[in-house]
């Protein structure tokens, strides 16, 4: 099997320092590859939701960390001013010694943007914005370049000077399924192209359209790691699983995924995995996601295996799967002991 990678999203909303801090030792501890967070400035949906910042937080995170990358999924580049998000993200990789992944997106929540001083531009425009960020941040982070100059539509700089330089030159992600405009951008610019919840179905459409672009522009699509993001839901009756739904979808608002769509399931045993697939089966309806789909990660440790190994078949070697619930330990636990060795053997 192809070298696999495999991420989990922190916990984040809701919750203390302490309990990040936690969440990610014990984690690292566990064998995970990586350690995400998102980057928001309000909880999605509500200014009123808490929730920590992503840079500082990852600061933190790379201070009492040792091995895993860092990264954010994804940082909305109109959010910040570029210059100084390239200063802030050099900052972090010198705290952590060159293990961050600076994911980017366009992003997609108006008032996180012009409550903060920040323009939200129409999307073709923040896509625009997206590119030249990435342009200005690759020239501020070069070792080569002194001072950075750009003058884009939306970006301008004038001999910005970022030092220190990131201990490594950090791998860019791009995350989004948009096939007009996000996934030549990730062609042409990414080392990661990650694919979002929302769209795992459609994983096979997506890498076919990366890899065209791939191929248009005459790049070599072994420069470009697929990623896939996964929501990962474990419940123990049917009772406990419409509410982790219900939770999820008032706290996520449906960015990180239809709970009610694809999902990663994971039980001890096989009764108790057949279980929980019934109570999906039951909970979810056909037309909100099939828990047998193709490309659903559902059932035991050995059935999680199996699916993974359908998603490395289509070229997909990074996951990064976001373990729903208030008490996160327990499901990555189950996954580390009986998952992640099958992929790491």
């Amino acid at each position: 099997m192809a070298d696999i990678h495999v991420g989990v999203t922190v916990p984040q909303i809701k919750r203390s320092w302490q309990e990040s801090r936690s969440a990610a030792t014990e984690f690292e501890a566990m064998g995970f590859d990586s350690l995400w967070v998102c980057d928001h400035l309000y909880g999605p949906q509500s200014p009123t939701i808490p929730i920590l910042e992503a840079w500082s937080l990852l600061a933190g995170l790379a201070a009492v960390t040792d091995r895993v990358e860092l990264g954010t999924l994804v940082t909305p580049t109109g959010m910040r001013n570029p210059a100084h998000l390239g200063k802030v993200v050099a900052t972090v990789d010198a705290i952590a010694g060159g293990r961050i992944i600076p994911g980017f997106g366009a992003g997609w929540m108006a008032r996180e943007h012009t409550d903060f001083g920040m323009p939200f531009l129409p999307t073709a425009q923040r896509m625009d914005q997206l590119a030249e960020t990435i342009d200005l941040l690759r020239a501020m982070w070069d070792p080569a370049v002194e001072a950075a100059t750009y003058h884009g539509t939306h970006v301008h700089a004038d001999d910005v000077v970022c030092l220190p330089k990131p201990p490594r030159r950090p791998p860019i992600l791009i995350g989004g399924a948009g096939e007009q405009r996000t996934i030549p951008l990730a062609a042409r610019v990414a080392d990661i192209w990650n694919n979002l919840a929302g769209t795992q179905a459609e994983l096979p459409h997506k890498v076919d359209r990366l890899r065209a672009e791939l191929d248009r522009i005459g790049r070599d699509p072994a420069e470009v790691t697929i990623s896939q993001q996964c929501l990962v839901i474990i419940a123990a009756d049917e009772a406990a699983a419409e509410t982790a739904i219900q939770q999820a979808e008032k706290i996520f608002g449906g960015h990180l995924g239809d709970p009610r769509g694809d999902l990663v399931i994971i039980a001890a045993d096989e009764a108790a995995a057949e279980t929980a697939i019934q109570q999906a089966e039951k909970i979810f309806g056909g037309h909100l996601g099939d828990p047998r789909g193709d490309l659903a990660i559902a059932g035991t440790p050995e059935r999680v295996v199996e699916q993974i190994r359908r998603h490395v078949d289509l070229g997909c070697t990074m996951f990064i799967a976001e373990f729903f619930g208030r008490e996160t330990i327990t499901p990555a636990r189950l996954f580390a002991e009986r998952v992640l060795p099958e992929l790491k053997g």
